[in-house]
This record gives structure tokens, C-alpha cells and sequence, in this order.
């Protein structure tokens, strides 16, 4: 059985095979795993907040999408990955409270400023579990690239 490698909220972890990144209880947060598939190496990242602006100096890169994604790959490179090869696979992002307006909940933010920060990057995002009214609990497999996505109604989801 491969090392469970615990990544908390606004924190980054990176990973050579064989490792599982686990990050539990995204609502609002967003989880960003990347992958390089030709060194199977892997991260996955707890971002909490879209944007670090107004924040300076920033406490925790690990904490919002424009500093996590960049820490991430910085890691990963370390650990021998090529920023070229890479992959995203992202889920979280819910719409927790129903008295919050359609449109202007955290998560539908911290969803789009991953999608701008890896695009920003020329990260493709391979697969996506985002939104709803659902927590989640991810986990990425470096061996793999599968990222699984759990949810207490709605079962397990492979990505």
C-alpha cells in the first residue's frame, strides 16, 4: 500500500510514485492535483481563497490559487517533473450555504481563478469535479494520475 501523504487546507504537498495525496473536507475550497505522467511525479494543493492581492506580504502561498499552483510545480520540478508535461485535474469549489446569491459564492471563485491561474501556466485541465452543494474528499494516486473524489451523497468519483 502506498504512503498516505496528508495535505491539510491551504497547503501543498508534492509526491514521486507511489504516494497518495489526500485532502479532506473541500466545500468552498478547490483541490488542484497536477501530474507528470513520464516521471510520475504528482501534487495536489488545498487552495482556500482565488487571489492573494491585498494580502502582501502573502502568509501562505499555499493558501490562494495565484501562489499554490506556482509552489506546486515548483515542487514538483524539484522532485525531477517538466512544467510542459504537466496536467490538472481540479474538484471542490461548492456552494455551501443556500442563503449566499447564485452567482457570488466563494467557491464559483476560487473555481474560476484556478482555471485562469493554470491556463495562465498552459496547464490543461483533464478533468473537473466542481460546484454543487457538496464537500468533498480527494484523493490522487502518483502512480496513476487517478484522482478520486469522494462525497458523503453522491458517492465516489474516479477522475
Amino acid at each position: 500500500m502506498p504512503p498516505v501523504i496528508v495535505v491539510d487546507i491551504a497547503d501543498v504537498k508534492a509526491a514521486t510514485e507511489p504516494a497518495r495525496l489526500v485532502s479532506i473536507g473541500l466545500g468552498s475550497c478547490v483541490g488542484v492535483a497536477l501530474f507528470d505522467s513520464k516521471k510520475k511525479v504528482g501534487s495536489l494543493a488545498h487552495i482556500m481563497l482565488p487571489f492573494s492581492r491585498g494580502s502582501e506580504p502573502v502568509d501562505n502561498r499555499a493558501k490562494y490559487a495565484d501562489t499554490a499552483i506556482p509552489l506546486a510545480i515548483e515542487k514538483m520540478e524539484k522532485l525531477g517533473a517538466n512544467r510542459s508535461r504537466l496536467i490538472a485535474k481540479i474538484a471542490g469549489g461548492a456552494k455551501m450555504f443556500s442563503f449566499i446569491p447564485k452567482d457570488d459564492y466563494i467557491g464559483r471563485k476560487n473555481v474560476h481563478a484556478v482555471r485562469e491561474v493554470l491556463r495562465r501556466e498552459d496547464i490543461r485541465i483533464v478533468a473537473e469535479d466542481t460546484g454543487g452543494s457538496v464537500g468533498r474528499t480527494v484523493e490522487f494516486d502518483t502512480s496513476s494520475g487517478t484522482m478520486l473524489v469522494k462525497t458523503a451523497r453522491l458517492g465516489v468519483r474516479k477522475l
